[in-house]
């Protein structure tokens, strides 16, 4: 599986979770992310957009900022609209 990189230290929500959904986007499923930010609404935002995409996240809070680590999930099947 692959690892990936991301510090978010300095940005303000949403840019990290916008990073972090083009990094995750290209990924396939069982990719590891390693995020770094340092801004307070990271912390509830971050989980919660990994839940709601299907991936799931560790965070640990490091000094001032908080490492979350994310493995990307299967992407959710579209609809197919059928009856």
């Amino acid at each position: 599986m692959s690892s990936h990189h991301l510090d978010a230290r300095g940005q303000k929500c949403p840019l990290p979770v916008i990073a972090l959904a083009r990094l995750a986007a290209d990924l396939p499923a069982g990719s590891r992310i390693e995020v770094l930010a340092d801004d307070p609404a990271a912390r509830a935002d971050i989980p919660a957009w990994c839940r709601l995409k299907g991936h799931t996240v560790s965070q640990t809070d490091v000094g001032e900022h908080t490492a979350y680590l994310v493995v990307v999930g299967q992407a959710p099947r579209k609809s197919t609209g059928g009856a």
